[in-house]
């Protein structure tokens, strides 16, 4: 039995990052997290392109688009949902990962979902680089390692 890891090797990869515009204040810092993980793992700064949509409900079609071109090996999605007092939040929520989801299966293209879901503006600040971490270098390594073990396990 073979057993097979991805590696966080950005090196020749390049990556489209496609972020909300809706809790930039949120989704700017995402951003700077996945970029800056990428090219501390070797991903070429120029192989980066960032790609702005209105809100997090139109990340998967921009993902979709992107995917259909074969310019990436990789697409990392990049919003911030908050609660509101209405259940907008759970559909868009809920929506966005199935879209994402979809388009990943139907592209063959590595997706990965960095759209964080939170219910105040304080735990969208833990992920988005303090406590909790960067939610966005989290997606943009989870989308190197996955691009490098599909490659890996579909090496002759």
């Amino acid at each position: 039995m073979t057993t097979f890891h991805g590696q966080m090797n950005g090196a020749g990869l390049r990556i489209a990052l496609v972020c909300s515009r809706f809790n930039d204040l949120i989704v700017g810092r995402l951003e700077a997290g996945a970029r800056d993980a990428l090219t501390r793992h070797g991903t070429d700064a120029e192989a980066i392109d960032t790609v702005w949509v209105p809100g997090a409900w139109e990340i998967p079609m921009a993902a979709q688009a992107l995917a259909t071109t074969g310019r990436y090996d990789a697409i990392v999605a990049l919003g911030a949902v908050m609660r509101g007092a209405t259940y907008h939040f759970e559909v868009i929520a809920n929506q966005s990962a199935a879209g994402l989801t979809r388009v990943a299966h139907d592209t063959g293209l590595v997706v990965t979902n960095g759209i964080i879901t939170v219910d105040t503006m304080d735990q969208a600040l833990e992920r988005a680089g303090s406590k909790a971490g960067n939610k966005g270098a989290d997606a943009a390594l989870a989308a190197l390692e996955t691009v490098n073990v599909i490659r890996a396990a579909l090496a002759p």
